[in-house]
């Protein structure tokens, strides 16, 4: 089956003519515009990310593609280039975010700005998210120009703001005012990954859904007073009560096509002891056993069977003699993409109990919800092909993140979104990943993402 597989994509690249790149040579250029963005400080808040993107106007001009700068916000601007196709199929885009969390200085060996080489890595802040995914794209369009590649659809690139945060001035405002620049039948960014085991890529996840992002608050109002004397209506008492309520409560599990596809699929890779515990996943006499394994040892792995809801806040009082007159509490909602909110949180309001408590939805960047991406598409099947590829004997998932991205708002318009990423071992990932208090990325591994994303968007974009 590989070695077919394998066939499909040399007689698919060779038919589409698709120009060959010498990677040795690529990489000079590749660190530098990969560094240069590193080094452009956008923190969000504020994000600034306007820096970013007159830098990769300033490289498509001198390269003569096509780009337009887009802002809401005049210090956060977004930038989209286009190269065209003959219009035979619709556009590909490829994105990824320009502003990065911020840092604590104290804790980083290096200058988190400076995109210091060091035993092998890359080190700064936004260097694997996302400014990797920034860079891969933009040497993707550069190649495509230089080769004079005949296309058979628009790969249209997008660098956009405000992803660490509200959404407002990057991708919704491209989806809701700029749609036309970005509409197309593809999404190529962030989300997915690759994982080092011994010195080599032995999975490959690509994300093709996504929790949504649901914050929600909890609020009580008692009556205020003297510390010396108890009140059966004490805000933090009722509080506490429900926070604890919400926080234990076992939303139900439930699979979607992503995620069945890829427990069957990890277990037929994972170890004896591992293959049965994931199996058990779809055997209903057992399933609630796996769970309780999951929750204490593989906490990711149990998000991603159900909605989950986490308190990340507490608020109440303000002295220690003082019986406050509120008290509120965040809770951190990450529902699966086709849950029913309001039933979700009439069944909150029960498992609660308690008339005092009021559950109030906290609006802003709440990311809209759309079906998963399939896995039937001309696009899935190139990526799985490139992995098994460039990677001998790896395994392909598609994956749910348990986060967010902007993939959310393109899957909510019809584009079909697949995330994917540079390849790390578990120790960096665990280490020093995306928001982690140091960021590396290593540089091998940037090097070979490039070559992947150059691989799949050919594939797909160049004219047959």
């Amino acid at each position: 089956m590989k070695n077919i597989a394998l066939l499909v994509v040399f007689a698919a690249a060779t038919a589409a003519q698709v120009p060959t790149v010498d990677w040795q040579r690529q990489k000079a250029e590749i660190l530098r515009h990969h560094r240069s963005l590193v080094q452009i400080d956008t923190s969000n808040p504020p994000g600034n990310e306007t820096k970013a993107a007159e830098y990769l106007k300033k490289v498509f001009d001198s390269e003569g593609i096509p780009a337009q700068l887009f802002a809401l916000d005049p210090t956060r601007a977004n930038i989209v280039a286009r190269l065209k196709g003959n219009g035979s199929k619709r556009p590909i885009l490829i994105l990824g975010h320009t502003d990065v969390v911020g840092v604590q200085r104290e804790k980083w060996p290096v200058d988190p700005f400076g995109a210091v080489l060091k035993d092998g890595y890359i080190w700064g802040r936004g260097s694997i998210d996302d400014k990797d995914k920034v860079a891969a794209n933009l040497m993707v369009m550069l190649l495509l120009k230089r080769s004079g590649a005949k296309l058979g659809r628009d790969v249209i690139f997008l660098a956009e703001s405000g992803e660490e945060g509200t959404t407002g001035p990057g991708i919704d405002f491209m989806t809701q005012q700029h749609f036309d620049e970005i509409n197309a039948e593809f999404a190529l960014t962030e989300g997915g990954s690759a994982t080092i085991e011994n010195g080599r890529v032995t999975v490959v996840q690509i994300e093709t859904t996504e929790k949504v992002p649901r914050s929600t608050r909890l609020v009580v109002n008692g009556t205020s007073g003297h510390g010396s004397v108890p009140r059966v209506d004490n805000a933090i008492v009722h509080l506490s009560a429900a926070v604890a309520k919400a926080g234990t409560w076992e939303t139900p599990m439930r699979l979607n096509d992503t995620t069945r596809t890829y427990f069957e699929k990890l277990a037929a890779i994972s170890p004896p002891e591992k293959a049965a515990r994931y199996k058990a996943l779809f055997d209903p006499q057992r399933a609630e056993e796996v769970q309780r394994y999951l929750a204490v040892n593989e906490p990711q792995h149990y998000s991603m069977l159900r909605t989950s809801i986490v308190p990340t806040i507490i608020k109440g009082g303000f002295r220690v003699n003082v019986i406050p007159s509120e008290a509120e509490a965040t809770l951190d909602v990450r529902a699966l993409p086709d849950e029913d909110l309001d039933k979700l949180f009439a069944e909150m309001g029960k498992v609660i109990g308690d008339p005092a408590v009021r559950i109030e939805r906290i609006p802003g960047n709440d990311r809209p919800a759309g079906p998963p991406s399939r896995l039937d598409t001309e696009m899935y099947r190139t990526l799985e092909q490139i992995s098994q590829r460039m990677f001998p004997g790896v395994t392909v998932l598609p994956s749910m993140s348990t986060g967010a991205t902007d993939m959310a708002q393109l899957r909510a318009k019809g584009i079909q979104s697949y995330g994917i990423g540079p390849a790390h071992t578990e120790e960096d990932g665990t280490n020093y990943g995306a928001h982690s208090d140091v960021e590396r990325i290593p540089e091998a591994s940037l090097y070979q993402f490039v070559e992947f994303v150059w691989d799949a968007v050919t594939a797909v974009a160049v004219a047959k």
